[in-house]
């Protein structure tokens, strides 16, 4: 069977890593011929709205997903007319957008900081009056990595804010001040099976995600997040990986944004759980039976970025593992990413402190 993936970044080349034992066979959709994927299959060269490029890869494949949320939603209702586009289109649809996707949060009863809609520097200053400082605006749509924002600390800030974003639909935000920001990552399969997994503590830097410790043990917080996550792929009808991630604040989990994919924090299962969140999208979107999600052992996941270690000196440390996606250096870009496993959680540190010794900041 072979799978078409719009994107070939690196967690398409993941995809197509966990499938290939499955007896997949991948056709991606990228507008780079030399993009990570190229390596695990190939590439047909277009615009993701292209609509050649988009009868092609829905042609010559039986099933389509993709690997990242900035798909145009037009791009995939093209697709749909022919073939199966999983995970749903509605729930692209509404990840693109922050307001759309908070307004979801709140229908289904799960905790955000308080928002408003930002559409002119009015209404601006009449949300940071409602919202209170400080805060953050933001475009409600492309924007991630920490592009896109705007903090608010104090009453002087709005007009600087405002020339920044203004401009484009906003949303402002109140500010969380977190103890923690954690994750959890889900699969729904076409028949209904949800299986998840552990929460796992991500530590972002400049908006971009640096370390991922998993699992984080926390009987009640897991609860909480699984329960939220169940409503979200309840509510969509949803087949395929999906990810949340939360603020922690005085032990309550506050819902920052979902991804309808597999997600940067999850890269953890693919040494530290029995199934990895590759392996379970691909299981999940073919109507197969979801493998087990538990951890083995404690991981901790580091991302390279704008430049790579060295191999062999990661290599050197036990339980560790090294991915290289294969990308050219770029200040802000994600390069690879390494893992270290143990037995404990304090041997999972200790390790974990010996790989960041390599990695350059």
């Amino acid at each position: 069977m072979k799978v078409g993936v719009i994107g070939a970044g690196q967690l398409g080349q993941m995809l197509a890593l966990a499938g290939h034992p499955l007896a997949l066979e991948f056709l991606f959709l990228d507008s780079s011929p030399d993009s990570p994927g190229a390596r695990v299959g190939p590439i047909i060269t277009g615009k993701f709205d292209d609509p050649a490029s988009l009868s092609k890869l829905a042609a010559d494949t039986e099933l389509v997903t993709y690997e990242f949320e900035n798909v145009p939603v037009s791009a995939l209702e093209k697709v749909s007319r022919t073939r199966t586009c999983l995970p749903p289109i509605e729930a692209l649809r509404v990840s693109q957008d922050r307001m759309l996707e908070k307004e979801l949060f709140q229908r289904l009863g799960i905790p955000t900081p308080p928002f408003r809609s930002v559409d002119s520097l009015d209404e601006l200053h009449a949300a940071v009056a409602a919202v209170g400082l400080p805060c953050v605006l933001k475009t409600r749509r492309l924007g991630y990595d920490g592009r896109g924002q705007q903090y608010l600390r104090r009453r002087a800030d709005i007009d600087t804010a405002w020339a920044a974003l203004g401009g484009a639909p906003l949303i402002l935000e109140g500010f969380v001040k977190f103890d923690r920001e954690v994750s959890i990552i889900g699969a729904r399969s076409t028949r209904g099976e949800t299986r998840c997994y552990p929460l796992a503590e991500n530590q972002h830097r400049d908006g971009i995600l640096r370390v991922t410790r998993a699992p984080h043990r926390n009987a009640r917080l897991q609860r909480a997040a699984e329960r939220h996550l169940r409503r979200l792929l309840d509510h969509f009808g949803y087949a395929g990986v999906l990810t949340i991630e939360f603020f922690v604040q005085r032990g309550k989990l506050i819902a920052n944004e979902v991804a309808p994919r597999v997600h940067n924090s999850g890269h953890w299962t693919i040494e530290g759980a029995v199934t990895s969140q590759f392996e379970n999208h691909l299981r999940a979107i073919l109507g197969l039976p979801l493998g087990d999600t538990s951890a083995i052992g404690h991981a901790a996941m580091v991302n390279y970025i704008g430049t790579m270690p060295d191999r062999e000196r990661v290599l050197a440390i036990p339980g560790a593992h090294h991915h290289d996606y294969g990308k050219s250096p770029r200040a802000g870009r994600k390069l690879g990413h390494g893992t270290v496993v143990s037995t404990t959680a304090a041997g999972r540190d200790r390790l974990l402190r010996r790989l960041l010794r390599h990695v350059p900041r």
